[in-house]
This record gives structure tokens, C-alpha cells and sequence, in this order.
């Protein structure tokens, strides 16, 4: 009896391992053609035994390809430790990071969203207040002479164009009165002359002495003056070619001038030029005829509606900045020359992604976004960016719209991620030098070529 045991102890085995073995033949997974196939649950990293995949491919990690996830790939324990799958944390890319939300609110953790949309971007510039240059009217004379009397006595006075200035008294426009009135009196003795073409004669004499009068600056009324009275003007008087203000005076009783000395300068005030610096960014957005508001500092904050009418062609070296030119009218002489102004400009802009200014660390080599991935999770991203738009800055590519990304306390997430990616860096090394180093596994040669004794 006792040794009937152990034959029916392996009798038992047998049919267990072959009951199991039709089991699997009848009831395992097949192929297509039906027959029965053993195809592995999963995958996994050899050198990172906790990630799991459903899917061959490649381990996020360390870049290692993943295997099968047989029987023997998986050491004595590994149940245990906790798998990890595409979507967990793992997975995200080398640098992300995790603060807690309570952390979050200690550092000063701020979100924003990536948006999209168009409208008017508006920006700023200082402005300086110059005369119009188009405006500007110098009074000299076209003879020497001496000032007899002056109307106009100091600068900054209010002129009307036509208002007498000062009267000058010059030897050289005496003679040439002199020399038209005896032209008026010859013309008048040559009329009954019987000698051919003297009239004719007398007619261009006439018109040549008053044309030059009318080349030493006297006006019509003053050449019929000197016609109705047949006398000459001892002293001339000169007025003002355009009504405005007096911004240089040289002219003093008793004084000599000549043709060279400038008398007054006057300036129309109606209209100005406002010269506005706008930075090296912002110049591409300005165009020849766009509108520009200017404001004033006190005022109640009056602003006047101005025109660009120019654009300099060269950046000041010292300030980097462009000079654009603006025309405003100047009613009630609210602008006056050297005066600073604001200047807003507005520009339509089509529709574009844009992120807060302050969501972006620029070094200068690459510009970096975190964004948030949940849980407390932050990833690193770098982005391509376009323009700056008042205090939002264009997304070129990196970013999709709606992502949730952090816009304070990037510089302390940045300075952790930089920790992390470091130290990740140097195990990926290690790594990778310990995998290639290893020889390729050798296959165990089939079943069917062991020799029994």
C-alpha cells in the first residue's frame, strides 16, 4: 500500500498538467488562422521595472525599448510596486515638477489661460511739442535802410497777418519812387509826341520802374499811394506776411539792416508737431496716416485727436528709440513748443495667441511657459513667441488655446525644475552607459537539442 502512494502522487501531476494544457489549447487566445497564441498583457521598462504600457514602443525615462511583460521579466516582489501607466506623472517630460497647492499659496502661485482673439492693441509713447515747420515766416527786407519806428516791440506778441511791424527808411527805395514818378510824368509829356513809338517807349519805362517797387517788397496800395499823391514814401512800412506769434526779434529803432538781417520771426501756433519716441518693438506697428491721441499731464486729462504725418528713417542711437511725427491742431494754444505729452497709438490686429507677459522667462537662448498638467504637477515648455501686445506677448508655437499656465512665481518653479532636470540628467547617463555596456542576451537553444543520458 505504501508503495502504491507515490504512483498515484505522479499519476495525480499528470492528469493535472495535462487537463491544464487542454485547457489552454481549447479556451486560450488564438490568432486568426485559430490556432492558440500567448500574446504578453503589457510591456514594460527593463531598467524601470514600475512603468507599464499596454503597447510596445519606447520607455519615456530613459529611452530604453520596452519588453513583454512574460513570467520571467518580472522579479520575485515587483507586484508590489506600484505600476505606472502613460497618463501618470512619469510620463511627463524631464523637468516637470510638483508643488503641492498648499505650497502653491506660500511662493505666490499664480494662473492665467492661453487666449486668442483680435481687436485694437494700444501702447504708449512720449511725446515733445515742436513748431510746425511748414509755419514758420522770417521778415527781412530787400534794401539797406535804417528803422524809423517799431510796432512790434518784444517776443512772444500775438501779430495778425497785414499788422505793421516797423517803418524803414532806405536812400535806394527813395530813388527808385523818384525814378517811377518821373516814368508817370515822361509817360504823360509822350502822349501828344508825334514821334513814332515814343509812347511805347514811355509805357516800358513806366512798367519797369514799377515792377522793381514791387521787387523791393512794396505793395500794391502803397505803389497807388505814391501814383495818386506824386510823392515819394520817405519811410516804409513793413507788415506782417502771416498771422501768429513772435518767436525772434532783431529790429530796434535807429538800427542799420541789410538785406541778410532778419527782423522778426513769426509762427502760426494753430497747428503743431508732436515728435514722439516709440521703442524698436513697437515701431513696425506705426503707419503714415494713423491716428494718434495725445494727452496732457494736467488738464483734466483733455486729450487732442493728431494724425501721424512722417517716420524718421533712422533709430536714435541714444535712446533706441524711432521718431514719428505728428500733426494736431492747437486750439486755444493748448500745446506749446517743448512741451511733453503722452502719446497712445491703436492698432488693429487680427486674431492671434497671446499669453501674459510676465508667463514667459526669456534667457535670452529660449523662452519657457509652465504649464499646469493637474495634481500639482507643472511642466516646462518651451515656446516660439511673435509680438508684444500691451501686456501680452504673441504664441507662435508650444502652446495650445485654453491651456492653464503659470504667470507668478515662475523664477523659484524654474530654479526647482533646473534642480530636477539636472539631477534626472545624470541618472539618464548612468543609465545609458551601464545598458550599453551590456552584452546581448544569448537564446536558450531549443528543447529539442538536449541530449539525455
Amino acid at each position: 500500500m505504501k508503495a502504491f502512494r507515490p504512483v498515484l502522487f505522479f499519476v495525480l501531476i499528470a492528469v493535472g498538467f495535462v487537463g491544464g494544457f487542454g485547457y489552454g489549447r481549447w479556451y486560450g487566445p488564438r490568432d486568426d488562422a485559430g490556432t492558440a497564441t500567448s500574446k504578453p498583457k503589457g510591456y514594460h521598462c527593463p531598467m524601470h521595472p514600475s512603468y507599464h504600457s499596454n503597447k510596445a514602443g519606447d520607455c519615456p525615462i530613459c529611452g530604453m525599448k520596452l519588453v513583454p511583460d512574460l513570467d520571467s521579466a518580472h522579479p520575485a516582489g515587483a507586484e508590489a510596486q506600484k505600476t505606472i501607466y502613460e497618463n501618470d506623472p512619469a510620463t511627463m517630460p524631464m523637468g516637470t515638477i510638483h508643488i503641492s497647492p498648499e505650497k502653491q499659496q506660500v511662493i505666490g502661485v499664480k494662473f492665467g489661460e492661453v487666449t486668442s482673439g483680435a481687436g485694437a492693441h494700444s501702447f504708449r509713447s512720449v511725446g515733445k511739442v515742436t513748431m510746425d515747420e511748414t509755419r514758420f515766416s522770417k521778415v527781412q527786407t530787400r534794401v539797406e535802410g535804417w528803422i524809423d519806428k517799431v510796432y512790434v516791440d518784444f517776443t512772444g506778441k500775438f501779430v495778425e497777418e497785414g499788422q505793421p511791424l516797423l517803418t524803414l527808411y532806405s536812400p535806394e527805395m527813395l530813388a527808385s519812387q523818384q525814378e517811377y514818378l518821373l516814368a508817370i510824368r515822361s509817360r504823360e509829356i509822350m502822349k501828344g509826341s508825334p514821334l513814332a513809338g515814343s509812347q511805347q517807349q514811355s509805357e516800358s519805362l513806366l512798367a519797369a520802374a514799377r515792377k522793381r517797387l514791387e521787387l523791393f517788397s512794396l505793395s500794391e496800395a502803397q505803389i497807388e499811394e505814391i501814383t495818386r499823391t506824386r510823392k515819394p514814401l520817405t519811410n516804409i512800412t513793413i507788415y506782417s506776411p502771416i498771422s501768429g506769434y513772435i518767436m525772434m526779434r532783431n529790429a530796434f529803432p535807429k538800427q542799420r539792416i541789410t538785406p541778410e538781417t532778419e527782423l522778426y520771426t513769426v509762427v502760426d501756433l494753430s497747428k503743431v508737431w508732436i515728435m514722439a519716441d516709440v521703442f524698436e518693438n513697437e515701431a513696425p506697428m506705426i503707419r503714415i496716416g494713423m491716428p494718434a491721441r495725445v494727452s496732457l499731464s494736467y488738464g483734466s486729462g483733455r486729450t487732442i485727436n493728431g494724425r501721424v504725418s512722417y517716420i524718421q528713417p533712422e533709430v536714435d542711437a541714444t535712446t533706441r528709440t524711432l521718431k514719428v511725427r505728428i500733426e494736431a491742431a492747437n486750439p486755444n494754444m493748448t500745446l506749446k513748443p517743448d512741451m511733453f505729452v503722452d502719446v497712445e497709438f491703436s492698432v488693429s490686429m487680427s486674431a492671434r495667441m497671446t499669453v501674459p507677459a510676465e508667463a514667459v522667462l526669456d534667457t535670452g537662448l529660449k523662452k519657457t511657459v509652465f504649464v499646469d498638467r493637474g495634481n500639482g504637477y507643472l511642466e516646462p515648455r518651451q515656446i516660439e513667441t511673435g509680438e508684444r501686445i500691451g501686456d501680452r506677448i504673441e504664441v507662435l508655437n508650444g502652446l495650445t488655446l485654453a491651456e492653464r499656465i503659470v504667470v507668478s512665481g515662475n523664477f523659484l518653479i524654474d530654479s526647482e525644475s533646473q534642480l530636477k532636470s539636472s539631477a534626472a540628467g545624470m541618472a539618464g547617463h548612468q543609465h545609458g552607459g551601464s545598458s550599453s555596456a551590456a552584452a546581448p542576451a544569448t537564446p536558450a537553444p531549443p528543447a529539442a537539442e538536449h541530449k539525455h543520458d
